[in-house]
């Protein structure tokens, strides 16, 4: 069985405004700048893409899962100086999760985690796909699998998906 999904990025616009705020500024609110010294290795979550050696990005604490359950969380993310949220089309996945060992998360419509497991990025569509077919499975986060950080939701498509978006 084949599950629709769709893969969505963190709006970039609240994040604008951060890159105009001086070393001091950031860190009150637990943020950095830093310039990438390598690709892959600073994975955007707006653009979804991993970033270019070179570029500036900002590493900062992000509450990814807002939710009424003992599962809420943050943490840390990266974001690319002037990204632009990607809009992917329906079963399309970035290319950023490919090369990373991943941590897949099912949650139901109110937020308590209900399957986990971890994959090889060349292996996503097909974990994603086993978790889908659940049908309390609402959506699903992936987040690196080493270091933990959140990279990005996945919803179903097909309308059963009765939670609110996480991002817009």
């Amino acid at each position: 069985m084949k599950n629709d999904f769709q893969v969505k990025a963190i709006s970039g616009g609240e994040f604008d405004r951060l890159f105009n705020l001086d070393k001091s500024g950031l860190e009150e609110m637990g943020g950095i700048h830093m310039t990438a010294d390598k690709k892959p290795g600073f994975p955007c979550r707006v653009s979804l893409e991993d970033v270019e050696a070179g570029e500036e990005v900002i590493l900062l604490p992000y509450q990814h899962h807002k939710t009424n359950s003992p599962y809420q969380a943050s943490g840390p993310i990266f974001v690319r100086k002037n990204a632009r949220a990607s809009s992917l089309a329906v079963n399309e996945l970035p290319l950023f999760l490919n090369h990373r060992l991943l941590s897949v998360r099912g949650y139901d419509k109110e937020g308590i985690m209900l399957v986990a497991d971890v994959t090889k990025g060349d292996l996503l569509r097909e974990e994603l796909d086993k978790m889908l077919q659940h049908p309390d499975i609402s959506y699903l986060h992936i987040h690196n699998a080493k270091q933990g950080c959140f990279l990005c939701v996945v919803e179903r498509s097909n309308g059963n998906n009765n939670r609110k978006p996480l991002f817009s």
